[in-house]
């Protein structure tokens, strides 16, 4: 219908406010891309022991095979929608997919934690891309109201759904492949969103002088880094930690000692002082006798250690 209406007006599919016949094919493509991205952010939470395991992350540092990936996609967004919207829409759609699929099999790869949360740290950067320029194909290419109503709904939907799908594909990907397929499992299909959004999404980008706060960004990025590393290393240390090595004359336990609880805690000197009272000597009880007009003392039998009584008699 949308094809024969752009011809009886005499327009083409490329002159504004026409309908886009591929349309449909830009929502599947889209929709793919979005349940990648948020897929992404669960699907490791299952294999996270079994990499754990393999790769020998400490406790502390496990969560941020997680956070790696919020982090940057948080802090990055929107510079990545900025970008996207002035260097091209399509362009950055593509390298920000291909992108992806190198850093997923960068992190299935991963020899270290190290290599694993670097991977995942430039997953969250592509993702910050990928998604604001998903969004704004999705806003440029349904131009009618109803249809555009009906295109966020399904993105919406998407959106909503990857988190709990997430989980369950990481559930069986650990239990019957391995963990590392969590992450290599986005190569191909990255590779074939980016082939088909070549072919099928028409490109567009926004006029004007484009500027791009880049110390925003680093700040945006730099603050929510500093602030989940605060709370990392408090759950590690303790929130009263003061290092006294580091800060002469202050008193305090070190950083990093653990806080032992059962320790009686000590009375101020001054207190102590007041409250300290002596206490009486204790007496052992004993019995004059009298022999050869001498007199000594002689202990009780009942008080002295058993193989010592017979001595008395001696």
């Amino acid at each position: 219908m949308s094809t024969t209406m752009i011809e009886a007006s005499g327009s083409s599919p490329d002159a504004p406010g026409a309908l886009d016949p591929k349309r449909f094919r830009v929502l599947a493509i889209i929709a793919v891309a979005q349940l990648m991205i948020v897929l992404d952010a669960s699907v490791v939470a299952i294999a996270l022991p079994s990499a754990q395991r393999a790769l020998h992350i400490s406790i502390a540092d496990r969560q941020w095979v997680l956070t790696a990936y919020t982090l940057a996609f948080g802090g990055l967004l929107l510079l990545g929608g900025r970008i996207a919207d002035f260097v091209g829409r399509r362009r950055m759609f593509v390298l920000s997919l291909l992108g992806f699929a190198e850093a997923s099999a960068l992190g299935g790869l991963a020899q270290d934690p190290a290599m694993l949360f670097g991977a995942r740290t430039v997953q969250g950067a592509f993702a910050a891309i990928m998604a604001p320029a998903a969004l704004s194909l999705l806003t440029v290419t349904f131009t009618e109201p109803h249809e555009r109503a009906r295109a966020f709904g399904v993105y919406g939907a998407v959106a909503g759904g990857g988190a709990a799908i997430g989980l369950i594909l990481g559930g069986i990907l650990t239990e019957y492949a391995s963990w590392r397929w969590t992450l290599l499992i986005n190569v191909p299909i990255a590779l074939v969103t980016a082939a088909l959004a070549q072919s099928q999404v028409r490109e567009s980008r926004a006029e004007g002088r484009a500027r791009y706060d880049l110390p925003g960004a680093l700040t945006v990025t730099g603050g929510l880094v500093a602030l989940v590393y605060g709370f990392t290393r408090a759950e590690s240390d303790g929130w009263g930690g003061v290092d006294h090595r580091r800060a002469p004359g202050r008193r305090g336990r070190p950083v990093g000692e653990p806080r032992d609880h059962r320790a009686p805690r000590r009375a101020p000197a001054a207190a102590s002082s007041r409250r300290a009272r002596p206490q009486p000597r204790r007496l052992v009880p004993r019995v004059t006798a009298r022999r050869d007009r001498d007199v000594r003392d002689v202990p009780l039998p009942h008080l002295l250690p058993a193989g010592d009584a017979p001595l008395l008699g001696a």
